[in-house]
């Protein structure tokens, strides 16, 4: 039995205990098997009625572990291979209506095979865009981190250097690559190691990378592991944000095939921790306010008008094959960051 296949086993029974399968014909494990053969043209909801307001998912096809950029007033977002592409990526005004863009990877790095090109992330560095991504290592078959460069945000991308960025191979490989930079200049990479894959321990990690993001320096730290019962046997998906002079280091954590995945958060002063974790998830499955099911692999951008929002992606609760994207907003209240809007929702989107 595939991993994909296991995994939507235990979603099918997890969501069937929530009451959220609309058939038991959708609890056969080649319908819950993750499709990486969605049709390529990114489908937006109509908003719901009224000015900015908008229903999730906001794009409604397998779109998962979603990473998001704002360059002036346009938002791209990237997600992992699905419908022929390695690197998806949509272009949107408004984080509601989104426009499907070519394979932001197209060819991916000489040390990788593809297939398994999973979790981009796209940030500024000198002057150009550098693209994360993992891929599968040809010669050990981890995951490794790989990096590319483009002069647009959209790209094409093109990989960068013979060999992968990170590549833990006596960790069981490394996932999940994030980029921060920090208000001082300082750059810094954050990741996952793939332990989950083989029985070994997992942890988030960060290193400080070059100015243009494509060399790591000094030696990495160990930011968190899964200790809390509601992460399961794992922490990924990291995303380090800054705010008031503290650290937000925001995760997934669970198993991501199942509705136990979740989104938490933990607090630091720097950006090397430690990080004192909340004392649950800040976004998990429900069913009054959605439902949403299995929520991660989320990141958190600015608007031009200074309101957060938290994209991420969640299971399509009547027929789980696959992850689309949804988007609500990040709201703070004092230090503690909650999510309003959640999925059904209207919330209004950002405007400018």
């Amino acid at each position: 039995m595939s991993r994909r296949t296991r995994h939507g086993l235990l979603l099918c029974g997890a969501l069937g205990a929530l009451g959220l399968l609309g058939a038991v014909a959708f609890c056969v494990p080649q319908r819950l098997a993750v499709s990486d053969t969605a049709p390529a043209a990114a489908t937006a909801r109509p908003p719901t009625p009224g000015p900015g307001q908008f229903a999730n998912p906001v794009i409604d096809r397998d779109f998962p572990d979603p990473d998001v950029l704002r360059v002036g007033d346009t938002y791209y977002a990237y997600a992992t291979n699905a419908g022929g592409k390695n690197v998806q990526v949509a272009r949107s005004r408004d984080l509601v209506r989104w426009e499907a863009l070519p394979d932001a990877l197209p060819a991916l790095p000489t040390w990788s095979r593809p297939g398994r090109t999973w979790a981009p992330e796209v940030a500024a560095a000198a002057g150009a865009y550098v693209l994360y991504f993992a891929a599968r290592h040809e010669a050990s078959g981890r995951q490794c981190v790989g990096a590319a460069t483009s002069p647009a945000p959209q790209g094409p991308f093109r990989p960068v250097g013979e060999e992968p960025l990170i590549c833990q191979l006596d960790q069981g490989g490394s996932i999940d690559a994030s980029a921060f930079a920090d208000e001082d200049g300082s750059r810094y990479v954050l990741w996952k190691n793939d332990g989950n894959c083989c029985g070994l321990p997992t942890w988030i990690s960060i290193q400080a990378a070059s100015e243009d993001g494509l060399r790591l320096e000094g030696a990495p730290v160990q930011l968190i592991r899964g200790d809390q019962p509601w992460e399961g046997s794992l922490v990924e998906a990291p995303t380090l944000w800054k705010r008031g002079g503290r650290y937000y280091l925001f995760y997934s954590a669970n198993r991501y095939g199942g509705a136990g995945y979740a989104v938490g958060y933990a607090v630091a002063d720097s950006p090397l921790g430690p990080f004192r974790k909340a004392p649950g998830p800040l976004l998990a499955t429900s069913t009054s306010r959605g439902p949403v099911v299995g929520p991660g692999g989320q990141d958190v951008v600015e608007a031009k008008n200074g309101s957060t929002w938290l994209l991420y992606h969640a299971w399509a609760p009547k027929t789980p094959r696959y992850r689309g994207l949804s988007v609500d907003e990040l709201a703070w209240e004092g230090e503690r960051p909650v999510v309003r809007g959640s999925t059904g929702v209207p919330v209004e989107a950002p405007h400018g």
